[in-house]
């Protein structure tokens, strides 16, 4: 696989143009000129204007372009045509309709979501030096073990996800311990909008992996709007969401390391009428410099037997899903944090 690069574009008055197989952007901060063949995708975090030959010249080369909102969910995707062999995505949809096959795939996924939450858990108590508080993110991490446990009882797509928002509840209190030395407030997950810096950076974070999850599944051709565990929903990216929930806890853990290194404090932050806090300019741009530089760092893949970069991960689990919607392995194995 070759490593090629996210261009973000933060400049509401950026104009983005093309001319001999480069990206021109322009702004009211100068210009920059990008090959467009170190390029794989293009994010637009404002009102940034690209011209139609532009988005041609990136539509040629293979290179996504995703407009995202404030709070880092995505807004709108441009790319080419839909690849893939046509028979995958006939497979894809059959599995969706079968309601034991969905189940089972979205049995797969929550249990890796919430082994994972309990993995991050565990290390977070680890990493503590207060006897107490590492006691009870001990016991948070096995009450979430134990809701895995009960996923085997389910019957329905909805029991499941029941069981993933009991655990979910278990996993954000747990992670409101953690962060409570650092300043910037947190105690209970919200969205839509976003209450305090932590959840800014939460939901920023997802929308950003949402992002890669939807690339990975149409680079192998699956439909990224037909899910298991997210059925669908007129709009909604529910695969790439689906594929999502097994690395959220590595968005989470990439919070906390920036809370408790003080990569962020509460200058990175604006409030909002209404209540909603989002990060500031420069904060999404020490965010995405971090972000993408977390990227960088191998993580452990127990089902390939080696280190694989993170930037790879939903690239290899989507690949993973169309082998077994094909047909070629029995089952969807998930990522899992060793």
């Amino acid at each position: 696989m070759r490593y090629l690069s996210t261009v973000y574009v933060r400049n509401h008055r950026a104009r983005i143009r093309s001319r001999k197989g480069a990206l021109l952007i322009s702004s009211p901060e100068g210009k920059q000129r990008i090959p467009l063949e170190a390029v794989d995708s293009l994010v637009l975090m404002g009102g940034a204007q690209v011209t139609t030959q532009a988005l041609d010249a990136c539509i040629r080369r293979g290179v996504r372009i995703s407009s995202l909102r404030l709070g880092g969910s995505v807004r709108f995707i441009v790319s080419g045509a839909t690849g893939g062999n046509v028979h995958l995505r006939l497979a894809q949809y059959r599995a969706v309709t079968d309601e034991s096959h969905s189940l089972e795939i979205a049995r797969v996924i929550v249990a890796a979501k919430l082994r994972n939450s309990s993995s991050v858990i565990k290390r977070w108590a680890r990493d503590t030096r207060e006897p107490e508080k590492a006691k009870r993110l001990k016991s948070s991490a096995q009450r979430i073990v134990q809701r895995i446990e009960r996923l085997g009882d389910v019957e329905t797509g909805d029991q499941a996800r029941g069981v993933e928002g009991d655990a979910a509840r278990i996993y954000f209190r747990a992670l409101s311990q953690v962060l409570s030395p650092g300043g910037l407030g947190f105690s209970v997950r919200t969205r839509r909008p976003p209450r305090d810096p932590v959840n800014a950076m939460l939901g920023f974070g997802y929308g950003l992996l949402v992002r890669e999850c939807i690339g990975a599944m149409e680079s192998v051709g699956l439909d990224y709007q037909m899910g298991m565990f997210h059925r669908p929903r007129s709009g909604r990216p529910s695969l790439a969401l689906d594929l999502a929930e097994e690395f959220r806890a590595l968005v989470d853990r990439f919070v906390v390391t920036l809370v408790r290194r003080k990569q962020v404090n509460s200058k990175d932050f604006t409030n909002m009428p209404g209540g909603g806090v989002y990060l500031t300019d420069e904060g999404r741009k020490q965010f995405l410099t971090m972000w993408e530089a977390q990227k960088e760092f191998e993580v452990w893949h127990q089902l390939l037997g080696r280190n694989v970069g993170r930037w790879a991960l939903p690239s290899v689990q989507a690949t993973l899903m169309a082998r077994h919607l094909r047909g070629d392995i029995p089952a969807y194995p998930p990522f899992t944090i060793s």
